[in-house]
This record gives structure tokens, sequence and C-alpha cells, in this order.
């Protein structure tokens, strides 16, 4: 069975997001700071840009990632990606309802799930036919992990501070949770830190 992560750029003060929805412009500039092309599963629209080692980080992320379950947050913040995730893969929206104006026919498969996380990782998995399954970012992750459903957090750390804005874990409900000592990736403007939960094969 594969794993079942969560991964987000975040700031050096915990911070996914700025002040009223800002920062993403330094957040994410890793993602253009470097010479080597990593293409999405749509290059046209997302092609990074980035230091070797970010660039094996990536191709490793994605080699594996077989489906990905996000809240309606994130959702309607990208206007669904309109219809094609830059994952290519499954996409499984924890959700009350569907969006009325939502079409049936995507590049990228989503599947609208109304019974909780715990249902959308289950339909996920299955999706995955055991490659990795990504969470969140936002709620979806500290719902995750109060279902003791999450094997890793994978975190960019960006050198920047935001002083507020959204945090990676909200809500988190069940702690302390402990992790293993991080696998390190340092690139250009960002560290890729892995984080593995205490007694996760």
């Amino acid at each position: 069975m594969g794993t079942v992560f969560a991964q987000a750029s975040v700031s050096l003060d915990g911070f996914i997001a700025g002040p009223g929805g800002t920062g993403f412009d330094r957040l994410f500039a890793w993602c253009a700071g470097g010479d080597v092309e990593t293409p999405s599963a749509d290059p046209d629209r997302l092609t990074y840009r980035t230091s070797a080692a970010t660039a094996g980080y990536l191709r490793e992320l994605t080699a594996s990632t077989r489906a990905c379950v996000v809240g309606r947050r994130q959702f309607d913040l990208t206007g669904g990606w309109g219809g094609r995730h830059p994952m290519g893969v499954p996409v499984f929206v924890v959700t009350h309802h569907r969006p009325a104006d939502w079409p049936r026919d995507t590049a990228t498969p989503f599947t609208f799930v109304h019974d909780g996380v715990e249902s959308a990782i289950e339909q996920a998995r299955r999706a995955a036919r055991g490659g990795d399954v990504g969470v969140g970012p936002g709620s979806t992750v500290a719902q995750a992990l109060d279902a003791d459903l999450l094997d890793e957090i994978r975190l960019d750390l960006v050198p920047v501070l935001l002083g507020g804005g959204l945090r990676m874990l909200d809500g988190l409900g069940t702690a302390p949770v402990g992790f293993g000592t991080p696998r390190v990736i340092a690139g250009d403007g960002v560290t890729h830190l892995v984080y593995r939960r205490d007694g996760r094969a």
C-alpha cells in the first residue's frame, strides 16, 4: 500500500498563505528559480524550473503520486484547476455539495465526496492502486492526522516570514503527534523536508 502524505510550501513561521491570501509569490518562487525543467501533467500551463536537487524531489513526487484528496476551499481557490490538476491524477474533493456548474467531462477525474476525509482517502487509495495519495493542504491534513490516516508530511520550507495568515495545521485535535528525523533535500530558495510518522514502516 502506498504512502498517504501531505505536502505544502510553508514559510519559516509556519504559514501556507499570508494575510488575506497573500504571499504566494514568495512561497512558490522556488518553482521558477532554477535551470532544470520538470514538466507537470499540463506542461504548457506549469513547468517547474528549479535546482537539480529540487528537480529530483519533484520527479520522485510525481512518479509516485497516483491520487489526491483536497478540501472544497482549495478546490474553489484554484477554480478546480480548470478541470486539469497539475499532477494529472484522480482528485477527490471533500465537500458538502458538488458545484452546480461543474462539468462532468474534465481532463482529470474529479470525485466529490460528501461523507468526510476518511471516505475520500479510502476512495483515493483504491484509485491509486498501490501508489501514493496526496492530502490537502488545509484542514483536510488535520482531519487525516486526527483519523490516523497520514503517513508523512512533506514541507517545502521557504526562507520568508509572512507574519500571519493560514497555517499548515490549524484545527489539529489529536496532539502531540510524533515524527522521525526528516529526509532533507536542499534546493535553491527552498529546503524540502520529508517527515515520516513515528511507527510507520
